[in-house]
C-alpha cells in the first residue's frame, strides 16, 4: 500500500462528504484479540480520560506489561492509575507528569524517562485542545491551540524518537503516533503577508477572529506539514512515525471550552453522528500496533492510509511545508531539534 505521500490528492472537494464517508461508511477495525502485548511499554499522553484512556484500556486487554499515563494533574492521572490497576493487577501502570505547554516541563518528562524507562516501543501522543477564543501559552508567547497540538506536541515528538529506536528491540521499530483529524484535511492556512512567518501569523490576535472556528483545522494541517518532511530524515527501520484520526466521537472531553449554547446543539449531533468512544480509540491501536512500515509519515483514517491535505500536493505546499520545517527547527534550537533530526537520518 501506498504512503500518503505516494497517494493522489483528495478528489472530494465537499468537506462533508469526506465527513459523511469517514463516519458512516467504513467498518471499525479491531486488532486481533491474540495481539500480545506481553513485556512491551507504552506512553499515552492525555490518557487520564477520553479517548486516551479507553486506548490504555485496550492495550492493557492485549497484556501490554507497562503503560505510562503521561499528563499535567497528578491527582488526575492517578486516580485513572486506580481504575485501571483495579482491572490489571498484573500491567505495571504509573503516572508521570508533563505540561503541554511548557517546553522545560516536556524536556523534564522526556529526561524521566531515559533515566526511568529501560525500553520503550510505543508512543501515543494524543493530548490536545480546541478552543473557540484567542489564548495565549504564557510560558512561549505562541496561540495556545497552535502551541499544544503543533508545537508541544511535535518538540515531545522529536525527543522521543532517539529513544523509540534505541530502546525498542533489535529488528523491531519503535511506533509513534499522533492524534490527528479529518477536519484538517480541506482547512486552509492564513496569510502571512505582513508577519515574517506562518507561525508569526497565527500568533497574531487580529487574525484569530477570522480562523476562530479553524484554528483546531490549522494546528492538524500543520502536523500533516510536519509529517511530509519528516519521512526524509526518519527511517521505518527505525521509527515508524504516523498521524491519526479517530473521527468524530462522543465522550470525549475535547469540546468541553465551547460556549453553553452550542454544546446541547453538538451533544444533539453526537447521538446521530458520533462513534463510541471504544472505536474512536481502536483507531490509535489501529496505527501504533497494526499499520505497517508503508503508513511511517502517513495520515491514517477510517483505519487505512489516505492523502494529506490537498494542498500538500502543491508546489505552493511543499515550499510551504519547507518554511515550517524550518520554522519549527528555529522554535526548537534551545532542545538541539536539528541534532536530533540529523542523528535519526536515514542512511
Amino acid at each position: 500500500m501506498a504512503s500518503s505521500k505516494d497517494l493522489p490528492p483528495w478528489d472530494i472537494p465537499f468537506f462533508p462528504n469526506i465527513f459523511f464517508k469517514n463516519q458512516f461508511c467504513t467498518k471499525p477495525e479491531r486488532p486481533a484479540k491474540t495481539t500480545d502485548l506481553t513485556g512491551k511499554v507504552a506512553i499515552i499522553t492525555g490518557s487520564n480520560t477520553g479517548l486516551g484512556f479507553e486506548a490504555a484500556k485496550q492495550m492493557l486487554e492485549l497484556r501490554l506489561s507497562h503503560l505510562i499515563i503521561a499528563v499535567r494533574s497528578s491527582a488526575k492521572g492517578e486516580a485513572a492509575a486506580a481504575k485501571l490497576r483495579t482491572q490489571f493487577p498484573k500491567a505495571t501502570i504509573e503516572v508521570m507528569l508533563v505540561d503541554m505547554g511548557r517546553y522545560d516541563s516536556i524536556q523534564d518528562f522526556v529526561r524521566r524517562i531515559e533515566s526511568q524507562v529501560p525500553r520503550l516501543d510505543i508512543a501515543i501522543l494524543n493530548a490536545g485542545i480546541m478552543h473557540m477564543t484567542y489564548n495565549v501559552a504564557q510560558s512561549t508567547g505562541h496561540e495556545e491551540i497552535v502551541q499544544i497540538n503543533y508545537l508541544s506536541t511535535i518538540l515531545l515528538a522529536t525527543l522521543l524518537l532517539p529513544i523509540l529506536k534505541s530502546r525498542s528491540p533489535a529488528g523491531t521499530p519503535g511506533r509513534l503516533t499522533i492524534t490527528n483529524a479529518a477536519l484538517g484535511l480541506t482547512a486552509p492556512l492564513p496569510t502571512t503577508k505582513g508577519h515574517k512567518s506562518l507561525l508569526d501569523a497565527l500568533d497574531d490576535p487580529k487574525l484569530f477572529p477570522s480562523y476562530s472556528d479553524k484554528q483546531y483545522n490549522v494546528s492538524k494541517v500543520l502536523a500533516h506539514m510536519w509529517a511530509y518532511k519528516m519521512i526524509d530524515y526518519v527511517s521505518a527501520n527505525d521509527v515508524i512515525v504516523n498521524l491519526v484520526c479517530p473521527g468524530f466521537v462522543k465522550g470525549t472531553q475535547l469540546g468541553r471550552d465551547a460556549s453553553f449554547w452550542i454544546k446541547p446543539l453538538a451533544a444533539l449531533f453526537a447521538a446521530s453522528a458520533a462513534r463510541n468512544i471504544g472505536d474512536g480509540a481502536s483507531t490509535y491501536l489501529d496505527a501504533a500496533l497494526v499499520q505497517g512500515k508503508e503508513s511511517h509519515g502517513s495520515f491514517i483514517m477510517s483505519w487505512k492510509i489516505s492523502p494529506y491535505n490537498t494542498f500538500l500536493y502543491t508546489p505552493e505546499g511543499r515550499e510551504a511545508a519547507d518554511k515550517l520545517w524550518q520554522e519549527t527547527m528555529d522554535e526548537f534550537e534551545f532542545a538541539g531539534a536539528r541534532g536530533i533530526m540529523e542523528s535519526m537520518r536515514k542512511p
